[in-house]
């Protein structure tokens, strides 16, 4: 199947349309989780551990465990408790 130099052109263009309007929607909603820290953080919460915390949630339970395991072992070796 042959595609006409303008067929692909126009293919291409709707592909970085595409990307581009998704590009914008994620400016947006990182604007918006941005606003949601600078909230909790007037509320008297602390934005960088809430980061970790959102980031750990996302975490397969199983590597949680594992390195919250790690992360203790460590901490008692440099008597860090």
């Amino acid at each position: 199947m042959d595609i006409s130099p303008t067929a692909g052109a126009d293919q291409l263009r709707q592909y970085i349309e595409r990307v581009e309007r998704l590009e914008e929607e994620k400016r947006a909603l990182m604007a918006d989780i941005k606003d949601i820290y600078y909230e909790a953080k007037a509320s008297g919460f602390e934005p960088k551990i809430m980061r970790q915390i959102v980031k750990m949630r996302a975490m397969d339970r199983d590597l949680l465990s594992e390195q919250d395991t790690l992360l203790t072992t460590y901490r008692e070796a440099l008597g860090i408790t």
